[in-house]
């Protein structure tokens, strides 16, 4: 699904035009995105938890020169499902 499936969907779902849904989504994404920039954790009710993970400095090999590098240090975001998503997710689907 892309954003514009996505977006014309939820605009069915929900009754109201895909421009306000596209307005409400960009608001959401803003927002979500400034929390994860502030280093908070999101949580999203009965989807799981966004946060942001601090990954230390390291010093990796490549195999096939042999050759150290050191990776920088860095952010990254880490998801981690909520139990009901997780029973939703493990059930097998219909067909």
């Amino acid at each position: 699904m892309n954003n514009n499936e996505f977006i014309a969907e939820m605009a069915r779902r929900t009754g109201a035009s895909a421009r306000q849904v596209n307005d409400l989504v960009d608001g959401f994404l803003a927002e979500f995105t400034s929390r994860l920039e502030e280093e908070d954790v999101v949580s999203i009710p009965s989807f799981g938890s966004f946060s942001v993970k601090r990954k230390m400095e390291r010093v990796v090999v490549n195999p096939a020169t042999k050759q150290r590098m050191l990776v920088p240090p860095k952010l990254s975001v880490s998801f981690k499902p909520s139990t009901a998503l997780k029973e939703k997710a493990g059930k097998p689907s219909k067909a």
